[in-house]
């Protein structure tokens, strides 16, 4: 029986070190979703054989035999790669944990297009050397709200003024030019992520 192939394009969200000659591969497609890919890893490096590395645009062919629940890199070449995002410790911590959310939590159908979009803002702006809490911050907010839960009518309103205010200012500007104090971040986060994982089917990682 021929092989089933897949021509996409996705984000690498995760990277696994090489097993058996293969590396694993956790790619999201705006068209297909989550997509878990094994690349073989040649036993002597050439210049022509591409390693996709975490937070890449790539485009691809994968190839699969079990009708999509394993796909193996046919093809593959990167069209953008962030690599400012590995330069500072808490950019990567940040994006990564933001890969992580994107990674761990089915995505419908329907909603493939604007979690792409958003990964793409997010990591571009990551990338840019934007304030990576804020941008953590202000994606993940995004990421529920589009996803059906009701954060701006219940969290927002749960939490005391002066941090409603604080939210509020953070979510409706653009992260350029945000003066609100790291803590204040830290503390709105840490909100926001409890309150998902107590009322929201959201995985937190």
């Amino acid at each position: 029986m021929p092989g089933q192939t897949l021509s996409t394009a996705a984000f690498v969200l995760e990277k696994r070190p090489p097993t058996d000659a293969f590396q694993s591969l956790l790619l999201f497609s705006p068209q297909h979703g989550h997509l878990r890919a094994m690349q073989r890893v040649p036993r002597k490096p050439s210049a022509s054989q591409v390693s996709p590395d975490l937070f890449d645009e790539v485009a691809g062919l994968l190839e699969s035999s079990n009708q999509g629940r394993t796909w193996f890199v046919k093809e593959i070449r990167v069209t953008r790669r962030h690599g400012a995002i590995g330069r500072s410790y808490d950019v990567l911590r940040f994006a990564s944990a933001l890969a992580a959310v994107i990674g761990r939590n089915l995505v419908g159908e329907e909603s493939r297009e604007p979690v792409a979009h958003l990964l793409s803002t997010a990591l571009d702006a990551f990338d840019a050397g934007a304030r990576p809490d804020v941008v953590y911050l202000k994606s993940l907010y995004r990421f529920a709200r589009d996803e059906g839960y009701p954060v701006k009518q219940e969290w927002l309103p749960s939490l005391e003024a002066g941090d409603r205010a604080a939210a509020i200012d953070l979510l409706n500007h653009p992260v350029a030019g945000q003066t609100q104090p790291a803590e204040v971040a830290v503390r709105l986060r840490r909100s926001l992520e409890d309150y998902l994982g107590a009322n929201t089917e959201i995985l937190i990682p």
